[in-house]
């Protein structure tokens, strides 16, 4: 593994988590109607934590490939969406557009291991748990919507 390589996109998956920190849920969301089958707070950075290496990690294992510009646009593409879902959600707080953004970065996340898939199997397979996770991220903010119409804009 080029170790540079990973560093820059790890780096690049930072800067995404980074919003995070800008907008963090507090009382706000604490005072929101939940479904009753929210993963406790903890466990979102630990997720995202192992996420974030993983997503940079595959595409340390692409980027240097004959023929990667595509997917390693669509992982921007993706990484970008990323970071504009918590300042749209937490800063905003219009769920009805993080559900929106969502379902894009969703699209891009699945363009984004198609693609890598397309140049190696693994880098594509090791994203399918961050799929899986955007997956659930969408049924939490669609949840959080629908128990919380006064911000379901």
């Amino acid at each position: 593994m080029d170790w540079y390589t990973f560093i820059v996109f790890l780096a690049a998956c930072c800067a995404a988590a980074s919003t995070g920190a800008m907008f963090p849920p507090g009382p706000w969301y604490d005072d929101l109607n939940q479904p009753g089958f929210i993963p406790p707070n903890w466990l979102f950075p630990i997720a995202w934590s192992v996420l974030y290496v993983v997503i940079a990690y595959a595409a340390s294992r692409v980027a240097n490939m004959p023929g990667a510009g595509v997917a390693i646009g669509l992982w921007a593409t993706q990484n970008a969406l990323n970071a504009v879902w918590t300042p749209v959600y937490f800063g905003l707080r219009r769920m009805k557009a993080a559900l929106i953004v969502l379902g894009a970065l969703w699209l891009a996340v699945a363009g984004t291991i198609w693609s890598f898939w397309q140049l190696d199997p693994i880098a594509g397979m090791i994203l399918i748990p961050y799929l899986v996770w955007v997956s659930f991220a969408g049924l939490l903010n669609f949840s959080f919507m629908r128990l919380n119409p006064d911000y379901a804009t």
